[in-house]
């Protein structure tokens, strides 16, 4: 039982620190399913370009929260379902999901890249469509 623990111990030591961390993109959801906009504004870049239904342009951080907040008040999230993910880039995030509200569904884009010297990934584009499916 000794030298069981021992291995167990051993070969645990060679196992990523990265994997117990909750990936961005699944971080993001779970705030989107809250329509928690002010934690998703702790992930914008200092500008965003913010695409929510027929408003389009480029905001900063503050002005995004804001918009973001108003698009939470008016459809209530219930759910989010992530759809796509891409993360084989290491200096570049995508994720898409279906938004779900009381209002109807929407499909949410985040394209994020990373930012040195803090090495956090933040959001430059944020789309918010209506789902057609």
């Amino acid at each position: 039982m000794k030298h069981f623990l021992a291995l167990v111990v051993y070969f645990s030591s060679f196992i990523p620190s990265s994997l117990g961390k909750i990936d961005v993109i699944d971080e993001l959801s779970a705030q989107f399913k809250q329509g928690n906009a002010k934690e998703i504004a702790k992930y914008f870049a200092p500008s965003v370009e913010l695409i929510i239904i027929d408003q389009e342009d480029v905001y900063n951080k503050a002005q995004s929260e804001q918009i973001l907040r108003d698009f939470f008040v008016k459809n209530t999230p219930q759910k989010a379902v992530i759809i796509h993910r891409l993360s084989t880039n290491s200096n570049y995030r995508l994720g898409i999901f279906t938004l779900y509200t009381k209002t109807g569904k929407f499909r949410v884009t985040l394209t994020m890249v990373l930012k040195k010297p803090s090495n956090n990934f933040l959001i430059t584009e944020l789309r918010i469509e209506s789902d057609k499916e």
